[in-house]
């Protein structure tokens, strides 16, 4: 037994090097029209990992099926990875339970291939610059802080906080132009791989900051700490192997990584989470267990008296979510959370009509626990914590296309001015008692 075992991680070990095929996978949009076919998709999800007890994640072909939007509210559909072996029996329930489906994608290897074709016609060189126009790399991204850092270090300063497991250094920007002691928003993404538009959002929130005068009051009186690339082993690795790739990097004896967004000391592996290292949720081996989660944990104690809000961009779904993911119970300043969120919203609808839907993680979406707003709510102590779950497009839902990048981002930053108003606002030093 300990031989097979020892095989098979082998194996494991092997296979993560290698691209992972999606080829004859399909991409289902289920639509529930009742509680009991709710239910039953529910049920999909909760139990996706079953099948790997009896095919082995081996040679890097996943084998069970992976929601990319979750079963939470009648009417909004759902939609749904299979794999080739499963697609006869799922469609079967599917239909045994009246419950209408569409094909939303026939060959998911397909529109990865196309999609890496147009990486590559538009890859840029690791010069420094930064673009919009397409998805940029680690090493572009990094590059264009140290530009940043150099060509503006008054107001610019960059850390690295961390290292992630494979070796890639994790960098945040330190952004002000005005006292060291002003009230910080800190602002996170990248901690899920695959969803490319969080790191494109953030870095051009600091494009913005940095370079565009037009904003220099964001800056004057509120600090910011930006980390654009949490998880960079599993961004590179989604560019280079396997393009739906969740996790991080670290290995396990069966499966590879673990998901960041459960792997903080918060209500930790209680709902919404896995103790199953080849769940896209497994939450790690103990809380902190991953470089990636514990460097943004130093940083967050560190400054914990000074943030004041706390952003994690995360993608897809129209979602401005605050606590709490561990219950339906909501925070004492619930109404402080809400209606700020609703001004957000606002601001960003007003450019082009995007809506955004507004809750508590667990009564909007689903519970998970371990996540990074709420520890960073719950332990560290600041109250004002969103997770902000940008547009997806395209028929990946993660593969927003890269013309999106731009509007998305503009309509976007238009909330985060109304975060760091409310900032200011609220968190400015009264010069008149000093």
């Amino acid at each position: 037994m300990k031989i097979a075992v020892l095989i098979l991680a082998l194996l494991c070990v092997v296979s993560a090097k290698e691209k992972i095929s999606y080829e004859g996978y399909k991409v289902y949009e289920l639509l529930p029209s009742n509680e009991e076919q709710l239910a039953l998709i529910r049920s999909f999800n909760y139990h996706q990992y079953i099948d790997f007890w009896s095919e082995p994640k081996i040679l890097g072909k996943p084998t069970t099926v992976n929601f990319w939007s979750e079963p939470k509210i009648l009417g909004k559909p759902t939609t749904v990875m299979v794999p080739p072996n499963l697609q006869a029996s799922f469609t079967s329930t599917l239909a045994s339970a009246h419950i209408n489906y569409s094909v939303l994608i026939d060959n998911v290897e397909r529109v990865n291939n196309a999609e890496q074709a147009r990486q590559a016609i538009n890859a840029r060189p690791a010069s420094g610059r930064i673009s919009f126009t397409e998805y940029q790399r680690y090493d572009a991204i990094q590059n264009y802080l140290s530009e940043l850092a150099t060509n503006y270090p008054d107001i610019v300063s960059v850390e690295e906080i961390g290292t992630s497991y494979e070796g890639r250094a994790i960098n945040m920007i330190k952004i002000g132009a005005g006292a060291s002691d002003n009230p910080i928003i800190l602002v996170e993404g990248g901690i899920h791989a695959r969803e490319w538009i969080s790191p494109a959002f953030v870095t051009y929130i600091i494009q913005e900051l940095v370079e565009n005068e037009d904003n220099r009051n964001m800056i004057e009186n509120t600090n910011w700490i930006i980390v654009p690339v949490l998880n960079p082993d599993g961004y590179e690795h989604t560019h280079t192997s396997a393009r739906l790739w969740r996790k991080t990097r670290s290995p396990g004896l069966l499966c590879t990584g673990v998901d960041g967004n459960r792997n903080f000391d918060f209500h930790w592996m209680e709902t919404g989470a896995s103790a199953l290292q080849c769940s896209n949720t497994f939450a790690g081996s103990a809380p902190f267990s991953e470089s990636e989660t514990s460097a943004l944990r130093d940083v967050v104690l560190q400054y914990a008296d000074q943030i004041k809000l706390f952003l994690a961009i995360h993608s897809y779904g129209n979602y401005l979510l605050y606590a709490w993911g561990h219950t339906s119970d909501l925070p004492e300043d619930v109404n402080i959370l809400d209606a700020l969120a609703v001004e957000v919203e606002s601001a960003i609808a007003s450019v082009s009509g995007t809506r955004y839907t507004i809750g508590s993680s667990t009564n909007v979406l689903y519970a998970a626990t371990g996540g990074s707003a709420d520890w960073v709510k719950g332990v560290a102590g600041v109250n004002l914590t969103y997770t902000v779950e940008l547009p997806g497009g395209g028929i990946w839902g993660f593969d927003l296309p890269a013309s999106r990048i731009i509007p998305v981002c503009e309509e976007t930053f238009e909330g985060v001015k109304v975060y760091q108003n409310y900032v200011e606002n609220n968190f400015r030093k009264n010069e008149l008692l000093l």
